[in-house]
């Protein structure tokens, strides 16, 4: 009888997802609690704030399909190992140029958040490749909410430590600590990540319940000498479904809400609303609770609602449109001059965004098994233009107009785009069934997955 109980490793399995998601957007945001004070010591403008901001996105955008590939072809616990490393060395980099001229500094730091991009960019696609071997589709929108929400922790755990960083000991030094913590991690990773089948704490009972419940088990078990590359063909067929460039437009919106938070929000604290950095560093970690409750809910009443007999299609969009909705409140806080109501406002909205960040239980619910990864690299190229969008755009309404007011009307609107693509571009949440190339002979379904049985 106790050799029959089934074991839980996916669980461990998730918490390294959200341990390693937390590291990741803390070194992300490195550059957000220390750019008020980078700002000032390196004395650069808004916009060049903004081009420094926007750096990390140009890289992790360009990076996203050889990713993915990397991911399919080597498989995830080796292409994520080299990623967690390579990025936390860039981080610690980054504290070191402050010893150089103003002019080098800037070009030494916008190449750092560059290859810092690079280098994380197979870090989400390899999220939602290893949810999709280790989570039945059941358990997939919990678990993807659960590594997605680690942004929202990330702020919460780490925004006040490195406010403090910051504050007593000077911006460089955030670099350098949280680059070595993510060091440390990657060899942590190495010892703990395998596939299901693999896998030495796994038993029998847990991988049949996950193979026999939509889980990909096989995704990483190829044997040697025969892994293919994704066929380029594939991709066409991709971006030419009408519910993956639905799913693509409306996750860039979601992004451009989450790199306000990333980037600006600790600025607009100190210099729209008056706040220390210290103090910026706290309150910066309010909403980001908000999101990191909403981000766990979402996946929660998703998963809910398919369990009751839903379909998957309305137990995924139902969170996004209403937590998109909700995200809209951001606007209230140009009516609003009293702090602590600037600071509900905003963690209201991040709690709705937190909601509707589905996204990557959709592409683990629609990616065709073969080109796993890259399917999760086009997403998240597509979501990230965002990334380098956001912070310059709002750099320059700043420069011109002067205030955020502007910039807050524009992340609102970014929430109503995404609404409108879920509602009308979308349709029918299901996996893609991709064909052979012309090539190969006959176009013929080589992923005869039904909607039915997802």
């Amino acid at each position: 009888m106790q050799a029959a109980k089934q074991t839980h490793v996916r669980y461990l399995i998730l918490l390294m997802l959200f341990v390693v998601t937390t590291i990741n957007y803390a070194d992300r945001a490195t550059i957000a609690i220390a750019g008020s004070s980078l700002q000032k010591s390196l004395g650069i403008d808004a916009v060049t704030l903004g081009f420094v901001f926007s750096a990390f996105g140009w890289a992790y955008v360009a990076g996203q399909i050889p990713g993915g590939w990397l991911l399919d072809r080597f498989g995830s616990k080796k292409v994520y190992a080299l990623s967690i490393f390579t990025w936390s060395l860039f981080t610690v980099l980054q504290g070191f140029v402050g010893d150089f001229g103003v002019s080098t500094a800037v070009v030494a730091l916008f190449m750092l958040r560059f290859l810092v991009g690079l280098a994380e960019a197979p870090s989400f696609p390899g999220n939602a490749r290893i949810v999709a071997a280790w989570f039945p589709t059941a358990e997939r929108g919990t678990a993807s909410a659960v590594f997605n929400s680690a942004q929202y922790f990330a702020t919460v755990l780490f925004a006040p430590l490195m406010g403090w960083i910051v504050f007593t000991f000077g911006w460089q030094h955030v670099f350098m600590i949280m680059g070595g913590i993510g060091i440390v991690f990657s060899l942590v990773w190495l010892n703990v990540i395998h596939s299901p089948r693999q896998h030495p704490m796994i038993n029998q009972a847990e991988l049949e319940h996950i193979a026999s419940n939509g889980g990909m088990v096989d995704m990483d078990d190829k044997p040697k000498g025969k892994r293919e590359g994704p066929k380029w063909d594939y991709v066409r067929q991709l971006l030419t479904n009408r519910m993956m460039l639905g799913v693509y437009l409306g996750q860039y919106c979601i992004n451009g809400i989450t790199y306000f938070f990333l980037t600006w929000f600790p600025v607009y604290l100190v210099q729209e609303r008056g706040m220390t950095i210290l103090k910026a560093g706290f309150v910066a970690s309010l909403p980001a609770i908000c999101g990191f409750i909403g981000g766990v809910l979402g996946g929660i009443i998703s998963d809910w609602l398919l369990r009751r007999g839903h379909s998957l299609t309305f137990s995924r969009k139902a969170p996004i449109i209403g937590g998109l909705l909700l995200s809209t409140t951001i606007v209230a806080c140009n009516y609003v001059d009293i702090e602590w109501m600037v600071v509900g406002f905003m963690a209201l909205a991040f709690f709705g965004k937190g909601v509707g960040a589905l996204g990557w239980a959709v592409v683990s619910d629609t990616s065709p098994k073969q080109i796993a990864g890259l399917s999760g690299g086009l997403f998240n190229m597509f979501g990230n233009i965002a990334s380098i969008t956001t912070p310059i755009v709002i750099g320059y309404i700043i420069s011109t107009t002067g205030s955020f007011k502007w910039a807050l009307v524009f992340v609102g609107a970014n929430a109503l785009v995404a609404v409108i693509s879920y509602l009308v571009i979308v349709g029918q949440i299901k996996r893609v069934e991709l064909t052979e190339p012309p090539s190969k002979g006959s176009r013929k379904p080589v992923d005869q997955l039904s909607p039915a049985k997802i």
